[in-house]
């Protein structure tokens, strides 16, 4: 399961359907707040986060998830305008991104046990 943390709609459809067409399950959350929320309901297999967002960014979101014991192992992709600010993730992407980058790059942090 790919949790898709991002305040543009559009952005986190497009994402799912790039996602969900490559047969993965999609949870989408519009900010860092409703993400964390997501990550201890779900437990998704990869988190990919936005930097600038509203509520809780990405960057707050990333440090929370990190310093949680329970989720620090998670594996996080950035995809931001502003990606290179996100040091503490496993892998960052910047927008605008093609669809077989963002698969590929995601396909290599999700791990083949599923978590």
């Amino acid at each position: 399961m790919i949790l898709i943390v991002d305040d543009e709609p559009d952005i986190r459809f497009m994402m799912r359907m790039i996602f969900e067409l490559a047969g993965h399950e999609v949870i989408e959350a519009r900010h860092g707040g409703i993400g964390l929320q997501s990550v201890k309901d779900s437990r998704p297999d990869l988190v990919i986060t936005d930097v600038m967002m509203p509520m809780m960014g990405g960057l707050e979101f990333i440090t929370r998830l990190r310093s949680d014991p329970e989720t620090a192992a998670i594996p996080i992709l950035v995809v931001s305008g502003n990606s290179e600010l996100a040091t503490a993730a496993d892998v960052r992407l910047r927008k605008p991104f093609l669809a077989p980058e963002l698969l590929r790059v995601a396909s290599l942090l999700i791990r083949e046990d599923g978590r």
